[in-house]
């Protein structure tokens, strides 16, 4: 399954881009968008504009690309 921003395509490359309200640096790919510190929940992913991505945010789920497809197989 491909990971990428669903606005300009831009691919995670495993970093920890991404900070969370508890100051935790993290990648929000490795742990289905929940803080492995905190337990804080994101269902918005702001694509990293730091890293070459457009800062635009995107519901989580839409960043995994035949999300839909891959789920239906599993079921």
């Amino acid at each position: 399954m491909r990971i990428r921003c669903p606005k300009c395509n831009w691919e995670p490359d495993g970093d920890a881009y991404w900070k969370c309200q508890c100051s935790e640096h993290w990648n929000p790919f490795d742990f289905a968008a929940k803080c492995p510190v905190c337990g804080a929940q994101y269902f918005m992913t702001q694509c990293p504009g730091n890293a070459g991505g457009c800062n635009e945010f995107s519901p989580h789920l839409d960043w995994y690309e035949d999300f839909d497809n891959t789920v239906e197989v599993e079921i």
